[in-house]
């Protein structure tokens, strides 16, 4: 963490916890902006695998046993 980050920290540490927790959200929020590249992508990627899906490719899983694979 550079010099001015922890200082910015430890200024954020004094605030009251209201002012606190708004400075987290919107830090947050200014990382999740969407990125045109990478929805250009994302959106290229949901067409390849559909189209290898039309193809006979890519088989079709069935949602119950993925979220079944990620609970145990």
């Amino acid at each position: 963490m550079s010099n001015k980050a922890k200082m910015l920290t430890e200024q954020a540490r004094a605030l009251p916890p209201q002012d606190r927790i708004a400075l987290v959200e919107d830090v947050l929020d200014s990382l999740d902006r969407a990125d045109p590249d990478i929805d250009q992508l994302w959106a290229r990627e949901a067409s390849d695998r559909l189209a290898a899906y039309r193809r006979g490719e890519l088989a079709a899983r069935d949602l119950r046993d993925i979220i079944a694979k990620y609970r145990r």
